[in-house]
């Protein structure tokens, strides 16, 4: 009974380990050596998260905007969904020229990758009074191994300078498996704006 207990709360452990695990991650980044980006009011940062549902566009670009500062501006005010539909890079060009923006930051899908894992099987042993008079073997139960299907989304998020137009900081995360997507948006914005931080590009 004691070893089975022992079993059990390996289990717990191993399940709340895989529960707490971070669902997205960033995987590669980059960015211009001595670029940096503060709250100064020089700079003013024009956001565009590039997908096509306008309700999760508009949750993009608010969270990404409130973790860059007061000066960053959600394009879904300025950029209607059509001119993003079209992509003119002329009409992007007049609004930014118009807004006077330092910097631009744009979000968008870069791949969706399947992955198929396969999980073993266990087998686990009955540990009780009569177990031993029945034999070993009776008392073992197994469970077969399984494969399981997932779903990685790739997001690239960038940032220009406007006046150089020049590529200042880019970076990729991963997020396995999204299901909500607010909780996926804070866990991006936040993944992003943390290494943004750490490589000292935002100040």
């Amino acid at each position: 009974m004691k070893h089975m207990k022992q079993m059990i709360l390996a289990a717990f452990i191993i399940l709340a380990m895989i529960g707490c695990g971070p669902s997205t991650e960033i995987v590669k980044s980059w960015h211009e050596p001595g670029s940096t980006v503060t709250k100064a009011d020089a700079n003013k940062t024009l956001v565009i998260a590039m997908v096509k549902d306008e309700s999760s566009r508009r949750i993009i670009e608010d969270e990404l905007a409130k973790r860059l500062g007061p000066n960053a501006v959600v394009s879904y005010k300025v950029v209607t969904s059509d001119m993003l539909k079209e992509g003119n890079e002329a009409s992007l060009n007049l609004k930014l020229t118009e807004g006077q923006y330092s910097h631009l930051l744009i979000m968008s899908l870069a791949d969706i990758e399947k992955e198929t894992n396969y999980v073993p099987g266990t087998t686990t042993g009955y540990y009780g009074g009569y177990g031993r008079y029945y034999g070993y073997g009776a008392g073992m139960y197994s469970s077969p191994g399984y494969y399981t299907e997932d779903k990685n989304y790739y997001i690239e998020t960038t940032v220009f300078s406007i006046k150089d137009n020049k590529l200042l900081w880019t970076g990729v995360t991963k997020t396995v498996n999204p299901s909500k997507v607010q909780k996926t948006v804070n866990d991006i914005a936040d993944v992003v704006s943390d290494k943004m931080k750490k490589d000292g590009f935002v100040k």
